[in-house]
């Protein structure tokens, strides 16, 4: 079915969930493994900040980070319906579903046509949701998706339960700052695919290889590069 075993990202997705870990990376983790496991083109997830509004947290491409942006300033879209309803959302083919015109013509011109969204949600908590887009019409099977939800469960259970948490807003706090660390960390793609003449996806693998290669937030080093007291030409891409 995939390249890696469920139960392998599962243990991975664990083993990372320690005190004061890295929620953008663990977001980016959770979409590049969901493109590996389920077969889908790309994915995305959207949480909620401090005033309830649904946020970009993590995207597995640059034009599924377009997308999922485009849903969020238009606020029409599937990913969007999924967080409001709290219910999966599966579109096998979105030029005939007859839903969302601006979304559909968004996603015709990235190329996405099927799309499935699945709820973050604890019991009647909802803090998110984890959005699948596909280039090639078609439904997810029944072992994806069961599978796609295992992943959105145990996310959404690491961002809840970890043990630096101890009450809601605790968790809203540390959403917000994950919020805020998304702007530092887009600023400093922008920063490096100028200077280094790379498109976004490459600034970014650069900026994640350099963060674990020097044992750094992502976060923090895209500040120092911002402030231009970080210089990342020299390392080997």
């Amino acid at each position: 079915m995939a390249e890696i075993a469920l139960a392998d990202v599962l243990v991975e997705m664990a083993d990372t969930l320690v005190n004061d870990f890295d929620v953008i990376d663990f977001m980016h983790v959770l979409t590049e493994r969901c493109v590996q496991l389920l077969g889908v083109s790309a994915a995305g997830i959207l949480l909620t900040d401090q005033q309830e509004t649904l946020q970009l947290v993590a995207a597995s491409s640059e034009r599924a980070r377009l997308l999922e942006l485009f849903q969020l300033q238009t606020d029409q879209g599937p990913c969007v319906d999924c967080f409001t309803t709290g219910r999966p959302v599966s579109v096998s083919d979105i030029r005939s579903a007859g839903r969302w015109p601006r979304f559909t013509a968004a996603a015709a011109e990235v190329g996405f046509i099927s799309v499935h969204a699945l709820p973050m949600r604890l019991r009647t908590e909802i803090i998110g949701a984890l959005n699948l887009f596909g280039v090639e019409a078609g439904a997810l099977d029944d072992d994806k998706l069961r599978a796609g939800k295992a992943l959105a469960d145990v996310a959404t259970i690491g961002l809840l339960q970890q043990r630096a948490i101890r009450s809601r807003d605790t968790l809203t706090d540390q959403l917000q700052t994950a919020l805020n660390s998304r702007v530092l960390i887009e600023q400093a793609k922008g920063v490096l695919a100028e200077r280094l003449h790379l498109d976004l996806d490459q600034a970014f693998a650069l900026l994640r290889r350099a963060a674990r290669t020097r044992n750094r937030r992502l976060s923090e080093l895209a500040q120092a590069i911002v402030d231009g007291t970080e210089n990342l030409s020299a390392t080997v891409r």
